[in-house]
């Protein structure tokens, strides 16, 4: 094959995101080329695309596919298996290498457009509540619980046997939070109508970051890990450190996943989808032709959910 296609950045095409043939990717020996079926728009790839500007910069982190070619060294996945993958960045091809320890096997149970819509979004939510250690009684908040990590982080937060809360922006959107398993929905500002917490998960930035530290619990975890709304907040450091043994956690996922198996973490998140404990909110599904259209779709925050779309080849 002397051409695939991908997604890059374009300058003068719409949403500066357009599909251009590309030379095929070489694997590392402890690389897997995947035949990709399916991906996921996640708003940081797409923010970074802008800032970049760069002519031929290939976005994307979260794919599904069928494993085309195994990794030379032996490792990971056989040839034909399904599977789920992270890369970071370049998963908007038709082919990807993917290092064999970055893939896990798919299920049967488990379809390409609810695997990738997994990787970012999904470990986001499960490390991130993983900071809180115990969680078992424990009082969680979630901030933009309707979107793509908050969503996962309710499910995941109420298996472990948390009381969970979750903060929306609109009123409209509370069902979406209580659908995923939140035994309190707040709109708004006011995160300490429920708290204290025990643990934080906070995305939204700004005043929204500083009402979270003021619920904090002492001894309280506030993990942050975004910044949708302002990447500034303002903090009262003397409230913050009389309440005693407070946490201020800054949660890079490739930072995590540095000291961690990624295909193990994508394995225990596609085990709970297998096993009906974990969904996926896909809001819309779409070929890949419609790349543009959908991330300006994601970045406007006009849907509910992941944006997946299915790998075809254009016409």
């Amino acid at each position: 094959m002397s051409t695939i296609y991908a997604v890059v950045v374009d300058p003068a095409a719409p949403g500066h995101l357009a599909l251009r043939p590309v030379d095929p990717p070489v694997p590392r020996p402890n690389e897997a080329l995947v035949r990709v079926a399916a991906i996921s728009l996640n708003p940081g790839e797409l923010r970074t695309r802008a800032r970049t500007g760069q002519t031929g910069w290939r976005p994307g982190r979260d794919l599904a596919g069928t494993v085309e070619r195994a990794a030379t060294d032996g490792s990971g996945p056989p040839e034909g298996a399904r599977v789920v993958g992270l890369v970071n960045p370049g998963a908007f091809a038709e082919l990807v290498a993917v290092p064999s320890d970055a893939l896990a096997p798919l299920p049967a149970a488990v379809s390409f457009a609810e695997a990738a819509a997994l990787p970012v979004a999904g470990l986001t939510a499960l490390l991130a509540l993983e900071r809180g250690g115990l969680l078992l009684g424990r009082s969680v908040l979630v901030s933009a619980a309707s979107g793509g990590v908050g969503h996962l982080a309710c499910q995941l937060a109420r298996q472990a046997g948390a009381r969970v809360v979750a903060a929306v922006r609109q009123a409209e959107r509370a069902a979406v939070a209580r659908d995923a398993g939140a035994h309190e929905v707040l709109v708004g500002d006011d995160l300490a109508a429920a708290g204290p917490y025990h643990l934080v998960l906070e995305s939204v930035g700004g005043a929204t970051l500083s009402h979270a530290l003021d619920a904090l619990a002492p001894g309280g975890v506030c993990v942050t890990f975004g910044g949708s709304a302002d990447q500034r907040a303002t903090i009262d450091a003397q409230r913050f450190y009389l309440r005693g043994g407070t946490t201020l956690y800054g949660f890079y996922l490739f930072d995590e996943l540095a000291r961690r198996s990624v295909g193990a973490e994508l394995g225990r998140l596609v085990g709970l989808v297998a096993d009906g404990r974990l969904h996926p909110r896909i809001a819309v599904e779409a070929p890949w032709t419609e790349i543009a259209q959908r991330a300006e779709q994601l970045l406007d925050r006009r849907v509910v959910g992941k944006i997946v779309l299915h790998v075809t080849p254009p016409a």
